[in-house]
């Protein structure tokens, strides 16, 4: 059930109510016992923001990619290499966009 916040415009009272969406509103208030409490607007209580709990709860299908053991273009085996993966924005195709 959803959480709503309340607050009465004659004396300033909040209040938070768990309620049912099929609830009526609540009109009195439990402060001053005037019918003037009004509903107010709030944001949701979380936020699915970043890629982390996309990538790693639902992206794929939960098992890890396998490594290769062919060495990368332009390189020979066994010498390693100092330039930066393809994904670390140092190319032109994976750069930030400006």
């Amino acid at each position: 059930m959803p959480i709503y916040e309340y607050r009465c415009s004659s004396c300033g009272f909040e209040k938070e109510y768990l309620q049912k969406l099929t609830d009526s509103l609540i009109t009195d208030c439990e402060s001053c016992g005037q019918p003037t409490m009004r509903k107010l607007m709030s944001a949701a209580g979380f936020q699915l923001k970043g890629t982390g709990w996309y990538a790693t709860d639902f992206k794929g299908s939960g098992t890890a990619p396998k490594k290769s053991d062919e060495p990368k273009a332009g390189s020979s085996p066994g010498e390693s290499s100092s330039a930066p993966e393809c994904g670390a924005g140092a190319c032109p195709a994976c750069a930030p966009a400006k």
